[in-house]
């Protein structure tokens, strides 16, 4: 018995031991900066200078007198909405045809999954091209068609469904994840509803969503997470304009933050926006109860 304890010991002892660059990379680099960027919530710390704790005075600030707080909230939700609903099904439809047995089949994925890979800049730098009013393709393309030019993302209310089709262009990730669920269908189901008659509408909604249902609510949750820390767009594309009209959430945080130097302020935007994507993830995790189905029972 004490050579088997001694082992065990041993095993424990070199399970923490490969553990622990991780152990220490999460405690460090995630829950480090996460309670100081607490107590930083409840300062005024401004980077250069002495550190004053004010209590709730940044929250105070942000509920009552900080307009870009509303607008931020509401262009985020706006936009992590849109762009969770339109991705999640532009992904399903992709992973569909991907999992279609045709010809030229790994070129296709390869070509889906591409966009995924190009840097965020530079998709976004590619796009403003794309969205340009006068010579840009989008517009061309309307013009060909003797449609009406748009002005997408130089316009209030083009700017916001123009970055969800951004969003939409690189959904390759979410449809191999997707791709992956689809391959898992059993087949004798899908098999059972062709013999007593059903045609692909039944099949796929009785037989092929209840079956990835995990997935999507993988997805889901990844995607709404993703969204509501959308940054890059606004950042590289309209910088937050026209007239905030896409002010995300994380843009807010980072010009409070490293344009005006109010890092306390920031901390405590960071926070708000930490338990809303709380009560948003806990929220689809409760309801999957009623809508996630899993192979194996509970």
């Amino acid at each position: 018995m004490k050579g088997i304890h001694k082992l065990r010991r041993k095993e424990i002892f070199w399970g923490y031991f490969f553990t622990l660059p991780a152990i220490l990379g999460l405690l460090i680099w995630t829950i480090g900066p996460m309670l100081a960027s607490l107590y930083f919530s409840f300062t005024d710390y401004r980077v250069i200078g002495d550190i004053h704790w004010i209590g709730f005075e940044n929250y105070i600030e942000i509920f009552k007198n900080d307009l870009n707080f509303k607008k931020s909230l509401f262009v985020t939700f706006y936009f992590a909405i849109g762009s969770t609903v339109f991705t999640l099904a532009a992904a399903l439809l992709v992973a569909i045809l991907m999992n279609m047995n045709v010809k030229g089949q790994s070129f296709f994925r390869t070509m889906y999954y591409l966009p995924v890979i190009v840097p965020a800049v530079a998709s976004n730098i590619l796009w403003l091209w794309l969205f340009n009013p006068d010579f840009g393709l989008l517009n061309s393309l309307l013009d060909f068609f003797s449609l009406p030019k748009l002005m997408w993302i130089y316009d209030e209310s083009t700017v916001i469904p123009s970055l969800i089709l951004l969003s939409i262009w690189s959904c390759g990730g979410t449809a191999l994840i997707f791709l992956a669920g689809l391959q898992d269908v059993p087949k004798q189901l899908l098999e059972a509803v062709e013999i007593d008659g059903g045609n692909w509408w039944h099949k796929f909604r009785f037989v092929t969503v209840p079956s990835i249902s995990p997935v999507i609510f993988f997805n889901l949750v990844m995607g709404l997470i993703g969204a509501f820390q959308a940054f890059t767009q606004a950042y590289v594309m309209t910088e937050g304009g026209p007239n905030n009209s896409t002010l995300f959430y994380v843009f807010l945080i980072y010009r409070e933050a490293f344009q005006k130097n109010n890092m306390g302020y920031a901390s405590a935007l960071s926070w708000i926006l930490f338990i809303i994507i709380l009560i948003f993830t806990l929220f689809i995790f409760k309801s999957s109860k009623s809508w996630v189905h899993y192979g194996g029972g509970k």
